[in-house]
């Protein structure tokens, strides 16, 4: 299957993020964003039922921090990426063989061996969500699981960053990225066939708080996760959907 136009962007970006830090540029990389990382990954692996003897399979896995987490489960993950420079990155994580690294547009993986979850982190805002959503359906066994976190297009800094090209450009985006909001979200993932649905905004703690604040702003941003219309300005929007 040709690369698309926005594969190639992806592409150059992902060439780009990897001659400088992308943890950093992501914001995993201060105390704040490894705090953060670590409550996604932990909502993700769970609500996916990663454990041994299930097989998942992880979009975007970038450099592979998010897969080192999910390999923790003793699941088999094959985790999949267009960019061959971040995926370098995440080979020399030395992670276990339980895990495959896949160089590929996620449009062209084949659905001929289904899986139990496909799973990810800030990557379907990359894709074309509509066929992505479609795509995610097929590759999944009936009961399979999709199990997500990607940014909220109602917080203010996304919505700023997400629709401002040079903005976007200055924190280190790709062209085409997007954001969701989680009410058109769960109607197209609806569309395509999911049931289940589950779309929970959540993520108060912005990776640049620094380590003297961080207990106060995870107990503030809990309460403010429980409060009806705060809670739809939060960073990020967990999703989770089943096959059935």
């Amino acid at each position: 299957m040709p690369v698309s136009q926005r594969g190639q962007h992806e592409i150059a970006h992902g060439k780009k993020l990897s001659e400088s830090n992308p943890e950093q540029i992501w914001g995993w990389g201060t105390p704040a964003g490894k705090i953060r990382s670590e409550r996604r990954a932990r909502l993700i692996s769970a609500a996916a039922g990663l454990e041994p003897g299930r097989r998942a399979l992880e979009i975007g896995c970038g450099t592979g921090l998010f897969t080192e987490y999910f390999a923790r489960s003793a699941a088999q993950i094959v985790a999949l990426d267009i960019s061959e420079e971040l995926l370098a990155s995440a080979r020399q994580r030395h992670l276990p063989e339980t895990v495959t690294f896949v160089c590929s547009p996620f449009e062209a993986l084949s659905a001929d061996e289904p899986f139990d979850a496909v799973i990810g982190s800030s990557v379907l805002h990359h894709l074309d969500i509509e066929s992505a959503l479609s795509h995610i359906h097929r590759l999944l066994k009936p009961g399979g699981v999709m199990s997500f976190a990607e940014p909220n297009m109602l917080n203010p800094q996304i919505m700023i960053q997400k629709n401002i090209p040079w903005v976007k450009a200055r924190m280190g985006d790709s062209p085409d990225e997007t954001a969701f909001f989680r009410w058109r979200l769960a109607a197209q993932m609806r569309k395509v066939g999911f049931c289940n649905i589950e779309i929970i905004p959540l993520d108060w703690l912005h990776p640049a708080i620094p380590p003297a604040l961080i207990d106060i702003v995870q107990k503030t941003g809990g309460l403010f996760e429980k409060l009806p219309l705060l809670r739809e300005i939060a960073g990020s929007l967990y999703i989770r959907g089943s096959r059935s």
